[in-house]
């Protein structure tokens, strides 16, 4: 995996054809790979992370659209509540596992004890360096007792983040997506990219890896997740000798 986002090839593109093909077949793939999520009493997690605009909320949308809305649950996690600080930081992500036979998806995750946390000075030094610990030793927990783990980092440049916020500053049904907050960040973009490099070295594990997704073309960075998603469910079925779903029903 490449942990060096500079080196990431961000112009990666899909045309509209190809999109709403692939679209089509993984959404229905993912559908069908649901159904033996229930069947098997697995879990399946999956964490979103990125720079402020990257898409993952559109991926998400993407990645749910076609399952059973009952047997999904999305958190958009944002700063914790004066309750939640009142306990482990990790306590308020336990109490949102799914439970088995379903899916959780986090827009934004436990990692933010080693992004925002760490850059805005709200976890102290000797917090946030012993989170790497923390969050693997969780996600192995998980992991061992029939838990799919994946997490996606979505990047995209710093010239396409600034034309996706002017975008939204002056689009009226999107200006409530950008904050005064997302433009500080913007000043912070090389300490985020630090620490989101440093992140992906230290936590990407066979149990739980790190899919970074080249996110400036929309279009590409959705089909990858949903594929990516597809073929680790894939991927833990085998290793566990468990048949996969009959695609061709629906792949005529």
């Amino acid at each position: 995996m490449e942990t060096n986002l500079s080196n990431l090839k961000l112009n990666k593109k899909m045309d509209k054809a190809t999109y709403k093909k692939e679209k089509n077949k993984y959404q229905k793939r993912l559908m069908s790979l649901q159904r033996k999520i229930v069947d098997e009493h697995l879990g399946l997690i999956l964490a979103f992370e990125g720079v402020d605009a990257a898409g993952k909320g559109g991926a998400i949308k993407r990645l749910t659209s076609e399952v059973d809305p009952r047997g999904i649950a999305v958190h958009p996690i944002s700063a914790p509540k004066p309750h939640e600080m009142r306990y482990h930081y990790m306590q308020r992500f336990w109490r949102k596992i799914p439970q088995y036979g379903q899916i959780g998806v986090f827009d934004r995750s436990w990692y933010g004890r080693v992004l925002v946390e760490r850059i805005e000075g709200f976890a102290t030094n000797k917090e946030w360096k012993r989170a790497y610990d923390e969050i693997n030793h969780f996600e192995k927990l998980l992991s061992d007792d029939h838990y799919i783990v994946l997490k996606f980092w979505i990047q995209i440049s710093k010239e396409e983040q600034l034309e996706r916020f002017e975008e939204r500053q002056n689009d009226p049904l999107k200006s409530w997506k950008i904050t005064d907050e997302d433009w500080r960040n913007r000043e912070k973009w090389k300490q985020y990219k630090t620490a989101a490099e440093e992140m992906l070295r230290k936590t990407d594990q066979d149990h739980a890896p790190w899919i970074v997704v080249e996110g400036n073309n929309k279009r590409y960075a959705r089909i990858k997740v949903l594929k990516k998603t597809v073929k680790q469910v894939e991927n833990y079925l085998k290793d566990a000798s468990i048949q996969l779903p009959d695609y061709s029903l629906f792949e005529k």
